[in-house]
C-alpha cells in the first residue's frame, strides 16, 4: 500500500523551490494517541529530511501539512498510513547555475564550498588559469602569479559544471565547480576589479 513520492506543485526557479509533495507515511502504534498533524509531520521529517531524489533534488524542510488522508493499516503491523499531501523546501543544484558561497575545507586538490545544504569541489584546474600550489601550514591554495589565495572561510561566486546526485547515498553525490569564468571568483577580489572599472 506503500506508495512512491509524488511531485503536485512547485514555485521558484533558482536552487531553492517550495514544492506540494504527496506521499504515504507510517504512524507508529506509540504515537497513535497523539495529535495526528503533529504525529505526520514528524513521521514525514524523519523520513524524508536529507533525502535525495533524482527527480527533485534534496529535500531540505517539511513546512506544512496541506491535507492529511483516512489511515489504513496493513495486516500484522499495529501502525496507521496516512496518505498525505504537504509543503517542502526543496534544494535542486542546477547545471551553470552561478551561486554565492562559502569555502569550507582547503585541500591539496581544491577546495569544498558549501552552496547550501550540500558541498560542492571547487577542484585546484577550476579556480585560476595562473599556477596553484598548496600551502600546508596555512591550508591554503595560492597561486604563483597572481598571488590568489582560497582559504577557509572565503565568500566566493561559482558555477555548476558538474552534477551527480546519489539517491541510495547523499554523501557519495558530487557537484562541480568553477571559478575561472567573468564574474565569478573570490568575493574581496570582484570587489577590487569593481572599484577598478569605476576608477578607469
Amino acid at each position: 500500500m506503500k506508495k512512491s513520492l509524488y511531485l503536485l506543485n512547485v514555485c521558484g526557479l533558482s536552487m531553492y523551490k517550495k514544492c506540494v509533495l504527496y506521499d504515504t507515511v507510517r504512524v507508529p502504534p506509540t504515537e497513535l494517541g497523539e495529535d495526528i498533524e503533529i504525529s505526520v509531520s514528524r513521521a514525514l521529517r524523519e523520513k524524508l529530511e536529507g533525502r535525495i531524489d533524482r527527480h527533485l533534488g534534496m529535500i531540505v524542510s517539511i513546512l506544512d501539512i496541506v491535507e492529511i488522508g483516512d489511515g489504513h493499516i496493513l495486516f500484522g503491523d499495529g501502525a496507521v498510513y496516512y496518505d498525505t499531501t504537504f509543503e517542502a523546501l526543496v534544494f535542486q543544484p542546477v547545471l551553470q547555475e552561478v551561486i554565492d558561497g562559502i569555502v569550507v575545507e582547503v585541500v591539496e586538490f581544491g577546495a569544498f564550498v558549501s552552496i547550501g545544504p550540500m558541498d560542492g569541489l571547487l577542484h585546484i584546474s577550476q579556480i585560476t588559469s595562473d599556477f596553484m600550489s598548496y600551502d600546508s601550514k596555512k591550508a591554503r591554495l595560492v597561486a604563483k602569479d597572481t598571488k590568489l589565495s582560497i582559504s577557509e572561510g572565503d565568500k566566493v561566486r561559482v558555477r555548476v559544471v558538474a552534477l551527480s546526485l546519489n539517491e541510495r547515498d547523499p554523501r557519495e553525490s558530487k557537484i562541480g565547480l568553477t571559478m575561472r569564468q567573468v564574474g565569478l571568483g573570490k568575493y574581496e577580489h570582484l570587489e577590487e576589479e569593481r572599484k577598478k572599472e569605476e576608477v578607469a
